[in-house]
This record gives C-alpha cells, structure tokens and sequence, in this order.
C-alpha cells in the first residue's frame, strides 16, 4: 500500500512543482510588464482618436441585481472609441426593463446581422435618448450565453470585441490596458484576457470597486485566493511561453474578423469561453498564422463570487465538464506540432494536471481515510499489518499541503508587490489564512464538484447551467 502513498505524493509535488516554473514565468513576465509601465503612455492613447474601436458585449440573464451597476460601470471607462451592447437573453425578471427606465431607451429598427447563426431570434433593438450613442440593447429569445454573445458579435460595431459579464465590474483604466497589446502588435495579437477578481465584501459605489477588501465568510475568501492563484500566476505563466489555453468569459477582448472566420461560440458546449479560445489555436495552426493570444495581468475585472455552496457546487461542475468536453472535442490537437505550445506542452498538461486531477485528489483521500482506519485498528490490535508506517503518512500529507500553501503565498506575494489591491496588515493576513485553510475541507469538495463534471461531461447528459444567485454589489 506504501507505493500508492508514493504515488499521490509524487502527483501532488509534481503538480505543485509545475506551477512553481510558472510562477517564475509570471514574476518574469509581470516584472517586464511594470517597467513598461511608465513608456506606456495610457494618456495618450485615451486621447488617440484612431484608436481601435471595441465593442464590449454583455450578456444578460436574470441579472437584475447587478446590471445597472455593470452598465454604469462600462459607459464610465476610459477610452477612446467604444461602444456597449447588453444582449439580453429573454429573461424571465425585469432585466431589459430596468436597463430601458435608467438609461432612457427607446426602440430601434436596426436590423442585426446574420453572419453567425442564431438559435434564438432577435426580437428588438433599443438605443438610449439621452445622446449616449454607444449603449446598445438587443432582446432575443432565450437561447443561452454562447448564442447571447453571437448575437453581440453579430451587432457589434467596432473591429475589436470585448466579451464581460454583466455581473462584472470593470477598473476604469481596464479596456486601455487589455487593448494594449493590441496597439502594440496589431499583426499578431488576436486576443487577450483580462484578470478576474472577487468583490464579495469590498464597497461598490456608482459601478465602481472603490474600497477592496478581503470577505470574512470562508467560502469568498477562498475563492479569493484561487482566483489569484489562477490568474496572477497560472494564466500569466502560460501566456509568458505562448501556452494561453483559457481566457475567462468574465473578459476578454478578440479580433472581430478573427471571431467571424472561426464561426462564433459554440452554442452546443458548456465551456463556450474556453473552447472558443482552444478554437483559436486551431484556426491559428491550421492557417500557419503568425498569430498570439495573451493574458494581461493589469486589468481587472470584478465578479460576484458564490456564497451558497449548492450554487459553488454547480459552477465548478459545470466549469470541469465544460474542460471535459473541449478535450472530447479537440483531442487530436495534442501532440501535434503544427499547434505550438498549446498542442505539444498546453494541452497534456491540462490533460493530466487538470481534467484528471479529481479523479486523483478523489481517490488520494479515500485512500488516507483507508489508511488512517487501519492504523487505528491497528493502534487497538483488531488487525496486524506494516503495510503503513505512521511517519510516513504524517510526511506525505504535510509535503502535500505545505508545498500547496507556499504556491499560493507566492501568488500573494506577486499581488503584495505589484497591484496591492488589498491594503493593510489584516486583510493580508486574512488571505494568509484562507491559503491556508482551503487546505482542509474546500479542496476535497472542490475535487468532488469536479469529478462530477469528469463524470457528466463523459456521459454526453444534458447540459445544465444553473442559476446564480446573486446578492447585487454594494457597500460592504
């Protein structure tokens, strides 16, 4: 039984260990980004009138609580040439009437085009009275997020497109910064990502984060520290060796040409943000195209996190069969050289570190809890064995986790030292705790949610999205 401890510990450090050279790569990649900081000339650009025109997209359904608030925040950003386009997806609260009462909108006979297929139809167009020009509000029948945002792509019109939630809050500065790379290669930049980030229990006024703070209830808090984990060092890691597989829905900014040759979202994944990335690559691969996608680690993106563990449980379910289903769908990508990085590194990493890990984590702990009943057993004489000495289980578990919360400090670190978006002593030591206690009970139910997407995603079953039920933003 001592080889299959061996093993899990070995996967364990292996996994950490990877995201090590990543962290390295993303303080490489993040340093080099901060002294071009001050040679960037955002003031400039905000006041450039040729400057690429983008059209920020946002889906909405059922997002009542926080749309007023995210629409506010999108018209107030800083930059040239923009325009904003709520696509709201025939839901059921009152939505699209709130955007029409605040903004002052009536409606329009704009005829929207069919480049990319819809499956829900577009009933109405509406633009606001109020000389506001760049706010767009489509209706359509329901027909899910990927649709939504087809119809965005569709309507949109500007040569960039900026995909956002519309319960996401973005940083002023945020657009100017994630079209960068755009200005700066514009041959062969054709898509990057921003960084998401938690809001739960930060104030919020007027569509803006203006007082960050660390939430106090456990689940937020952990997730806190997972999104920085994700963003400042995985996604930043793999963009620093062209490696970027997933650049969330929550933000991102894309080619609009480059959206219409690769047909859109898929409406028939759960994943859509993801794979419309990973088909990316391969359109990049297949045309031998000279081409980048990138993840900017400045812009930030605010999002409600969720507080109900029924509600977490059904994201990252939905979020692991929606990886399941891109490596079902894009397998033969692997291992192929014509794909890069992406195929020859990206993928088998994702493959083995990511869609398997559940099953690994899942069957690790079943095994210790297996292990710690034997030694008590043993410990009162039911049974005789030797199969399990003590010190080594104690060494395994301690190696596992401690390995686990010093990758998470380096990502704190990289945070401290470079944005500190979270001011002072206790908020610092809060998050050093939540690295700490995601340890003991939110990994193994985490590890459990996903091998129940593993399971789902397999078994072909009906796609279901959830509902999330969100608070709205506001003081904290």
């Amino acid at each position: 039984m001592w080889w299959l401890g061996m093993f899990f510990v070995a996967y364990s450090v292996a996994i950490n260990t990877s995201f090590v050279g990543l962290t390295l790569l993303a303080l490489g990649d993040l340093r080099s980004y901060r002294r071009r900081l001050g040679f960037a000339a955002y003031d400039e650009t905000f006041g450039e009138p040729l400057a690429r025109g983008v059209s920020i997209l946002m889906p909405a359904y059922n997002e009542s609580a926080t749309i007023i608030d995210s629409v506010q925040a999108m018209l107030s950003l800083r930059y040239p040439d923009f325009e904003v386009v709520v696509v709201d997806d025939g839901s059921k609260d009152d939505t699209a009437a709130k955007v029409i009462e605040a903004f002052d909108m009536v409606e329009v006979p704009l005829v929207v085009s069919r480049r990319i297929a819809l499956e829900g139809e577009v009933r109405s167009a509406w633009l606001s009275r109020r000389g506001s020009s760049n706010l767009l509000l489509i209706r359509k029948d329901n027909g899910g997020k990927a649709d939504s945002l087809n119809a965005g792509i569709n309507a949109a019109r500007k040569e960039l497109v900026c995909m956002v939630d519309a319960d996401s809050l973005l940083d002023p500065d945020s657009l100017l910064h994630v079209c960068r790379p755009f200005a700066d290669d514009p041959d062969r930049v054709v898509a990057a990502g921003g960084v998401i980030r938690i809001a739960n229990g930060s104030s919020v006024r007027h569509g803006r984060v203006v007082d960050v703070r660390m939430p106090r209830t456990w689940l937020p808090r952990v997730q806190v520290v997972e999104y920085l984990r994700a963003f400042l060092v995985g996604r930043a890691g793999w963009s620093a060796i062209r490696g970027l597989l997933i650049i969330s829905g929550a933000f991102g900014v894309f080619r609009r040409d480059v959206l219409l040759a690769v047909d859109g979202l898929s409406t028939d994944t759960i994943g859509e943000d993801a794979e419309l990335v990973v088909r990316i690559h391969r359109w990049i691969g297949d045309n031998d195209a000279d081409a980048r996608v990138v993840c900017i680690s400045e812009p930030v993106a605010w999002t409600e996190a969720p507080e109900d563990r029924a509600v977490l449980r059904k994201q990252r379910r939905r979020w692991h069969r929606g990886l399941t289903e891109i490596f079902l769908r894009h397998k033969d990508m692997m291992f192929r050289p014509r794909y890069g990085v992406i195929g020859m590194v990206t993928l088998p990493w994702f493959l083995v570190f990511e869609l398997l890990a559940p099953v690994v984590e899942v069957f690790g702990f079943v095994y210790f809890v297996v292990v710690v009943v034997i030694l008590g057993l043993e410990e009162v004489g039911v049974v005789r064995t030797d199969l399990v000495d003590p010190t080594v289980l104690v060494l395994l578990l301690a190696t596992s986790v401690v390995y686990a919360v010093l990758v998470t400090f380096a990502s704190l670190i990289a945070e401290e030292t470079s944005y500190r978006r979270y001011r002072g002593v206790p908020d610092l030591l809060v998050a050093m705790w939540a690295a700490i206690e995601e340890n003991f009970g939110y990994r193994q139910l985490n590890a459990f949610w996903r091998l129940g997407g593993l399971v789902e995603g397999v078994r072909g079953t009906r796609h279901d999205w959830g509902e999330m039920q969100r608070k709205g933003f506001g003081e904290a």
